[in-house]
């Protein structure tokens, strides 16, 4: 947040314009083009040399694609990218063990990504309240398996009074057991995956003002400033020497 607010100072200083940072268009082909080529040096959360390279795979085109890889990129979560990423290209086919499950999970291609998903799954097809699908997620999340055996016995009863197939209903607990133990939640998610658009948004339009504000933010680590000096000459940047 501190990059950003100096960023738009520097803007208006450098530009006479004044940025409200809050007012962006979510729907800018030019810094979805940033996040597609990899280019998110200074990029908040998404410039790790890993997601760099899914992120030239995936080629985002929405904020929802940003959120669920800010969420899938954690240890766990990860095995999960590639068919996310094959899916929305439209390489693998998007499936869903239930008609039921299309609504909760259409946005993400099919594939489990947020805890919020999970508590609607319950909710959806176990027949529990949200409060009780909260439960559910964080017993399954501590390995509780005495309350989990439990769960499982109502989540599939409750499948069953709505006519949903015991053996699809067993397979859809089974699949929510897997993805908990390393769920994130979306909420957090997408607080990051803004953050994230906003310091792209400025490296796109204003990417000298961006990066100074990153080296003054960074002085201290050399490391980190020999990498955005790097990046600025990468993008035909001068940068001088101290005055």
């Amino acid at each position: 947040l501190t990059v950003i607010n100096k960023t738009t100072q520097s803007v208006s200083l450098n530009h006479d314009k004044i940025i409200d940072i809050n007012q962006l268009d979510f729907n800018d082909k030019k810094v979805f083009d940033l996040f597609a080529s990899g280019q998110t040096i200074g990029v908040f959360q998404f410039e790790s040399n890993g997601m760099r390279e899914y992120l030239k795979k995936l080629k985002p085109t929405s904020i929802e694609d940003l959120i669920a890889m800010n969420a899938l990129y954690r240890p766990g979560p990860m095995q999960n990218i590639p068919e996310f990423i094959s899916r929305k290209q439209g390489n693998s086919k998007i499936t869903f063990l239930h008609p039921k499950l299309e609504s909760i999970l259409k946005e993400t291609y099919g594939i489990i990504v947020y805890q919020e998903q999970v508590m609607e799954i319950c909710q959806t097809i176990g027949g529990f309240s949200l409060a009780q699908g909260d439960t559910i997620r964080r017993a399954m999340g501590k390995k509780k398996a005495d309350l989990m055996t439990a769960f499982k016995v109502d989540f599939v009863d409750g499948a069953i009074k709505q006519n949903i197939d015991k053996k699809i209903a067993v397979e859809i607990f089974e699949l929510l057991e897997k993805f908990t133990e390393y769920g994130f939640n979306k909420s957090h998610a997408t607080a990051y995956a803004l953050i994230a658009y906003q310091t792209a948004w400025l490296k796109t339009y204003y990417p000298s003002e961006f990066l100074a504000e990153n080296m003054n933010t960074e002085i201290n680590d050399i490391n980190r400033i020999v990498t955005l000096i790097n990046e600025a000459r990468d993008r035909n940047i001068d940068v001088e020497a101290p005055d």
